[in-house]
């Protein structure tokens, strides 16, 4: 491990040793009172499955099969989110398979900041991680549940997501993507629109035409912004399938992989050997796993607010100065716009997050013993998925990237530190994003 990178880390434990310590304290006293729906009187447990099938009455009633909390962010008006639709039905059919059940816990607000960038609705856009938290808090509070699996993308909404969800951490917690839409208008051509419509040379009609040629289907917006920021933020942190953020909507692998991980969860619960709760995969390891990666990769500037709300809900202290000294030491080595003109869907094809995570755990700039929801541990996300037979198999990533011009390596870099730099003056301290400034 480089020195830093094992230097920083250890003082966030540290710092955080009292709070953490509280934290584990309270989680550890949630679980001795599990399995849950035990605890239920028979009127409680009754409501609980009242609308479920006779069917999966059955298997809950027994309390020896896992039933999987489905925290949803589906609505149809964020075109990243609308894919969510039909995401229940699938993991209820495939929890079935394997002997489990699933039911749709709740359902979170989800906004876009695509649509109120510069109007009165963004007012309410990071009051609403925080509206998440409490929703996803509820959802998991019925003592129904052995896992979750939390359908959300965007902005404020993972952040929300996890920050509720951290607060049952005695339960095993996946992330379920949607996926990008597939690449719409190029970035390059995009920007000469905009700059057209900027300087009069053409109307508003014809800036729409470019606006919906690049913004055209469901699937997450193709630049890495703060939602595919996200994605690699949680696949870092282990909890999310290794490979699984940039497969696209409406395909056989995503549709495959969604299946894989309501399959999967119901193996890491507290009833199997392989318990895996997402207290103990969220710690100071999976936080600097997730900070080098977006750092790496030029990732949003709104995880200096998100990644140290979602480490102080997990009991840790993480502060500007540790993102400042993990940028000092880690090479920015992807160049997705706004950093660069290609989009998530070249950035997958070139090697994508496994050839990302590859090149910085080859470097000891990742925890690669650090804990997950799936593999032995962190090192197993060195991988990415493909359907085999109709079965999803994970195989170990190219050795280098497919296009040096997007994603190179640590002895190659783009810049030789990360994404985001620290200012501190006598107004006080900021944070910018380097890697989207262009050099002079």
């Amino acid at each position: 491990m480089h020195a830093d990178i094992m230097r920083v880390t250890r003082a966030i434990e540290d710092r955080s040793q009292d709070l953490r310590d509280e934290f584990l304290g309270d989680i550890d006293a949630m679980r001795q009172s599990a399995p849950d729906r035990k605890q239920l009187s028979c009127g409680n447990l009754a409501h609980g499955m009242a609308a479920c099938s006779s069917d999966d009455k059955t298997v809950i009633k027994m309390m020896d099969s896992a039933n999987i909390a489905i925290v949803t962010a589906h609505n149809d008006m964020l075109s990243a989110h609308e894919p969510y639709k039909d995401y229940p039905d699938r993991i209820k059919a495939a929890a079935r398979r394997v002997g489990s059940t699933a039911q749709i816990a709740g359902g979170v607000p989800a906004m876009c900041d695509g649509v109120t960038q510069g109007q009165s609705g963004m007012e309410l856009s990071l009051f609403s991680r925080d509206i998440i938290a409490q929703a996803t808090a509820v959802s998991l509070s019925h003592q129904m549940f052995d896992a979750a699996l939390l359908l959300g993308v965007c902005d404020k909404i993972i952040p929300g997501l996890l920050i509720g969800a951290l607060q049952f951490g005695h339960l095993p917690v996946m992330t379920v993507p949607a996926g990008p839409m597939t690449s719409g208008l190029p970035n390059k051509e995009k920007v000469r629109i905009r700059q057209l419509f900027a300087e009069g040379k053409i109307g508003r009609e014809e800036l729409l035409e470019a606006e919906s040629a690049s913004y055209h289907s469901p699937g997450t917006c193709t630049f890495y912004g703060t939602a595919n920021s996200n994605q690699v933020m949680v696949e870092a942190m282990g909890l999310q399938l290794p490979g699984s953020s940039f497969v696209n909507p409406g395909t056989r692998l995503r549709d495959a992989l969604t299946d894989f991980a309501a399959e999967h969860i119901t193996r890491i619960t507290a009833k199997c050997r392989d318990y895996r709760p997402m207290a103990h995969v969220v710690d100071a390891r999976a936080l600097v796993n997730a900070l080098v990666a977006l750092l790496a990769s030029g990732g949003s500037t709104n995880h200096c607010i998100h990644l140290i709300a979602i480490a102080r809900a997990a009991g840790y202290r993480m502060t500007w100065s540790d993102f400042d000294a993990i940028s000092e030491v880690t090479p920015l080595i992807a160049r997705v716009y706004p950093s660069g003109s290609a989009d998530v869907n070249h950035f997958h094809a070139a090697g994508g997050t496994g050839t990302l995570f590859k090149a910085l755990l080859d470097e000891g700039l990742m925890h690669g013993d650090a804990n997950t929801c799936f593999g032995q541990d962190f090192s197993d996300f060195c991988q990415e998925p493909s359907l085999m037979n109709g079965e999803i198999t994970w195989q170990p990533v190219a050795a280098e990237s497919l296009d040096p011009e997007i994603l190179t390596t640590p002895r190659r870099p783009f810049a030789p530190n990360g994404g985001v730099k620290l200012l501190q003056g006598n107004l006080g301290r900021s944070v910018i994003k380097t890697s989207a400034v262009q050099s002079e």
